[in-house]
């Protein structure tokens, strides 16, 4: 079994830096891709930035030169750094965990169960 904790977001303002983390435990011997993605009111959750497990990163273009992913592979943990803050970056972000093998015939995603961010206008 997989357990994956959020920590992070709350509060911003327009301008300002939120960083959120999340953690994947259990019996996982590795992890294809680790990611946020986010969702707004009425709208789909879409994707806004992933790592893979040699440090590729990938970004949605609109965070692309303000936020920034990180991950430890050891500790199974991801990060975003989120700089610039704008209103249209509320949202409630999630974290997700791709291609997580626990056993030889066991791979499956897990996701967080969300943090909100609020950058009022």
């Amino acid at each position: 079994q997989v357990q994956v904790v959020e920590f992070g977001g709350g509060l911003g303002q327009s301008g300002g830096s939120l960083r959120l983390s999340c953690t994947a435990s259990g019996r996982i011997c590795r992890i294809g891709k680790m990611g946020w993605y986010r969702q707004s009111p009425g709208q789909q959750r879409d994707i806004v930035a992933t790592i893979t497990w040699d440090g590729t990163t990938n970004y949605v273009n609109s965070v692309k030169g303000r936020f920034d992913i990180s991950g430890e592979n050891a500790k199974n943990t991801v990060y975003l750094q989120m700089d610039s803050l704008k209103p249209e970056d509320t949202a409630v972000y999630y974290c997700n965990f791709a291609r997580v093998q626990t056993t030889v015939l066991n791979v499956a995603d897990y996701w967080g169960k969300g943090a909100l961010v609020t950058v009022p206008s």
